[in-house]
């Protein structure tokens, strides 16, 4: 069997198990406890504690709870000789485990089941709002994910200190994707010469939000939109969303002449954004009780998109907040977990990005919710989540 490496005293008592293909990912990481000491082996607690949190239990006391009643269910896999381990211990080695390894391991498992076909990758931040550790002077996790649209699957992420340093984050949760032939979406905070950099050598393109904290170039793009050159400007394409008493009319209009931008008359140390191929904008017009709201958004890009596609990639940057964030919100309970110690918050984060990963899979038509019900309820189905192997489309 592939996968992991069993501690001494269990390998001739243990019986034949089944391949577990998810936990072969994480064959790498290094248990942090002593190894004399280890009463319970490091896959029998990953496990529990991802099935448990499959099953919408949302602490190790109710991970402990689940695991000593579905003790029959988690030895179809692993042999849990010495049965659950106390919610001590289950916090104590999640706490413990080296984050770094751990965002490796699920990276190389997520790359298992994306397909081949191009991806529009969004890039964005959230807070853990009760992460945080006043009296020892810890601020709430942030933590930055990268989502794929298309195929709704988190395919990283990694934790900063606070939301001002996503810069820095960034380019290290980019240099761990694959990223040949994607379109990476970042807001105005990853708007920055060197992300655009890392997005470019790895073999995608990039989409950034641009605001006036590059205030000579946004004023620049501002003018050309307010005032454009006769056929400067392609063809425009309009969305209309009408619910919740919200009538919103989007217009998406993209420039492929960038030359005039990096003319002689250019200020000395202007920063250049490798590749720029197009500037966008978008125009919305908010109709809401009775008070119309007009915006302008502008977008600078290394891909050269017609209006239709820029306007899709765009509109698509924002499942991140509706489809990932909300869902770690609402389905997750992300802004009530309460782990404040060691790597904790960082790995949990891990292993609900894991849970997302599995139980968007599934081709019925359950809701999330309805699906971790389910999982809880129905053992073989349970099963059937965490077996899964095929690329999720």
């Amino acid at each position: 069997m592939g996968g992991f490496v069993w501690p001494e005293p269990f390998k001739m008592s243990c019986p034949p198990v089944r391949s577990l293909s998810i936990l072969d990912h994480f064959s790498a990481l290094t248990d942090p406890r002593q190894r004399w000491r280890v009463a319970y082996p490091l896959p029998e607690i990953l496990l529990v504690v991802l099935c448990a949190t499959l099953c919408g239990m949302d602490d190790f006391v109710e991970i402990k709870l689940w695991g000593e009643q579905r003790i029959d269910f988690l030895r179809r896999f692993l042999p849990y000789e010495r049965g659950i381990p106390a919610h001590d211990t289950l916090n104590d080695v999640v706490n413990a485990l080296e984050p770094e390894l751990f965002k490796t391991c699920f990276i190389s498992w997520v790359e298992t089941l994306r397909d081949g076909d191009p991806e529009i990758i969004a890039v964005d931040g959230k807070t853990s709002r009760r992460s945080h550790a006043r009296g020892k002077g810890r601020e709430p996790l942030h933590m930055v994910s990268a989502w794929a649209t298309r195929q709704r699957l988190v395919l990283g992420q990694e934790a900063t200190a606070a939301k001002s340093n996503e810069i820095t984050a960034i380019p290290l949760l980019l240099e761990r994707l694959e990223l040949t032939g994607a379109l990476v979406t970042i807001d105005a905070m990853g708007t920055q010469t060197a992300i655009a950099d890392v997005i470019v050598a790895k073999g995608g393109d990039y989409l950034l939000a641009l605001k006036p904290n590059w205030p000579a170039t946004f004023a620049e793009i501002e003018r050309l939109f307010a005032d454009p050159p006769p056929n400067m400007l392609q063809t425009p394409v309009e969305t209309i969303d009408n619910d919740h008493g919200r009538l919103e009319s989007r217009h998406h209009t993209v420039c492929h002449s960038v030359d005039w931008l990096f003319s002689d008359r250019r200020y000395p140390g202007e920063p250049r954004f490798p590749k720029l191929a197009m500037i966008g904008m978008v125009q919305t017009r908010v109709e809401r009780a009775g008070k119309i709201e007009p915006e302008r958004r502008y977008y600078l890009s290394s891909a050269k998109l017609d209006a239709k596609t820029f306007a899709h990639a765009v509109r698509a940057h924002w499942g991140i907040e509706n489809r990932l964030h909300w869902v770690l919100d609402v389905v997750f309970h992300d802004d009530l977990a309460r782990l404040r110690t060691g790597y904790g918050p960082q790995n949990m984060a891990v292993v609900k990005h894991m849970a997302m990963n599995l139980v968007r899979n599934p081709k019925d038509k359950h809701s999330l919710k309805v699906r971790r019900k389910l999982a809880n309820l129905n053992p073989d189905y349970l099963e059937k989540l965490i077996r899964q192997k095929p690329a999720l489309t």
